[in-house]
């Protein structure tokens, strides 16, 4: 190889990596969610599951939910009043159906805020997504909870729901 090829192929390496790159990025495209950032909130929910991304739901499902945490899905998720004001502001502001959350919107399109469910697993797009994974998948020792998203994907933690 001369010299002369050495910029050509630098250029062709760095073009390939960037589109590599900025496919990952575009590759969430409906199914990346900003994952949970407050301390609090990763803190608390995250002792038990996945805190999962609050643009995953709208605003009232959050409210509703952390209205009743003595009844969490069959669990007694309380926490001290403050903590949970703290909590419920958070996710409601970053809820699906407030402004800037175009990921969450795709989710929930169809979905009625006022009649929303609690579960992210009810939702329309989410059983759409998954009404290909059999049964015994999700009854799998390593799997055994729809609500257990860390299963199959791996980066979940980080909001990419893509694989």
């Amino acid at each position: 190889m001369t010299i002369a090829y050495r910029p050509l192929i630098l250029g062709l390496l760095v073009l390939g990596f960037s589109a590599l790159v900025l496919g990952r990025a575009q590759a969430g495209g409906s199914h990346f969610f900003a994952p949970v950032t407050n301390v609090v909130v990763k803190e608390e929910c995250g002792s038990c599951h996945l805190p999962f991304a609050p643009s995953m739901l709208p605003a009232s499902s959050w409210t509703r939910m952390m209205a009743n945490l003595k009844d969490h899905f069959g669990d007694d998720a309380s926490v001290d009043p403050k903590l949970a004001a703290e909590i419920t502001a958070y996710l409601t502001a970053n809820a699906g159906d407030q402004g800037g959350q175009r990921r969450g919107a795709k989710l929930l399109r169809g979905v009625s805020a006022t009649q929303a469910p609690l579960r992210i697993t009810e939702l329309p797009k989410w059983v759409s997504e998954h009404r290909k994974v059999p049964d015994w998948e999700w009854k799998h020792k390593d799997v055994r909870t729809k609500a257990n998203c860390t299963a199959c994907h791996s980066n979940a933690e980080l909001g990419y729901y893509d694989q």
